[in-house]
């Protein structure tokens, strides 16, 4: 019992996130505006890839865990009593860690291989990945040498945060936002495998506890803004196709005559 109860303490506070996105995006997706009640056309624009407040709590509260585990007693302490934990049990040691970081990705390309189609295509959804991946790179690695955190095996001072478990939870995140509109479940199926690569980094006594919820954070965190300045980075490496259409028509509502504007962007 206290090695299962051991790993839902590890397990908690990463798997908030997939808990949380269940509801996150279910009431802002889209917006319809329509300009009279019958004659006017509706116009309608998806609003994922714009900047909200709500896709950055979690993320923030992730990462401000981690830094708060650096400076606070009583986080520290659940930093090495998680350690202790870890030794008293004596869990074999894996390297699955390594490979698992990957794997929400690799299934994205996958599903597409086999005809489940994402969000968006081949070039468009690999310039997303790997602006992620860059994100995610140029803000743990100065992180990792500013802090210059001990690791809990005492190999080197670049234990915070944790770069394994940033790269996961940022594949699972781009996993979540391709298929969150066409098959909500398949889409948080990444983030167990985001998880495990967490856990065992404390298990391979690679990371403090703190190191891997602030690495979870900085993950989704390197994914939102990566989506965000997709259509950014697209417009200025191959131009926009589409460019901005106004409808403008006039109706006749009883003995009120009026006019009814449209601006596609």
């Amino acid at each position: 019992m206290a090695s299962k109860s051991f790993f839902l303490f590890l397990l908690l506070p990463l798997y908030t996130y997939s808990q949380t996105t269940i509801e996150q995006y279910s009431s802002s997706n889209k917006i319809e505006i329509s300009y009279s009640n019958q004659d006017s056309i509706p116009l309608e624009y998806h609003m994922s890839d714009k900047l909200h407040y709500k896709n950055f709590i979690v993320p923030a509260v992730f990462i401000g865990y981690g830094i708060a585990s650096l400076h606070f007693d009583g986080l520290k302490k659940i930093n090495s009593s998680t350690r202790d934990e870890i030794f008293e049990h004596q869990p074999q040691n894996m390297t699955l860690d390594n490979y698992a970081q990957y794997a929400p990705a690799v299934i994205v390309y996958g599903l597409n291989t086999l005809g489940i189609k994402g969000k968006h295509n081949f070039k468009d959804r690999t310039m997303i990945y790997f602006t992620s991946q860059l994100i995610a790179a140029a803000l743990v690695t100065p992180i990792k040498h500013f802090v210059k955190e001990e690791r809990p095996d005492g190999s080197n001072s670049l234990s915070f945060p944790s770069g394994h478990t940033t790269t996961a939870f940022s594949s699972a995140q781009f996993m979540y936002r391709e298929y969150r509109d066409t098959n909500f479940w398949l889409s948080i199926s990444g983030y167990p495998f985001a998880v495990f690569t967490g856990v065992y980094r404390t298990i391979n006594d690679k990371h403090w506890v703190g190191d891997v919820v602030a690495g979870a954070g900085f993950g989704i965190l390197s994914t939102e803004l990566a989506y965000w300045l997709h259509p950014k980075i697209n417009n200025l490496l191959f131009g926009s196709k589409t460019a901005p259409s106004t409808m403008v028509m006039p109706y006749y509502q009883g003995k009120k005559i009026g006019i009814s504007y449209v601006k596609q962007f």
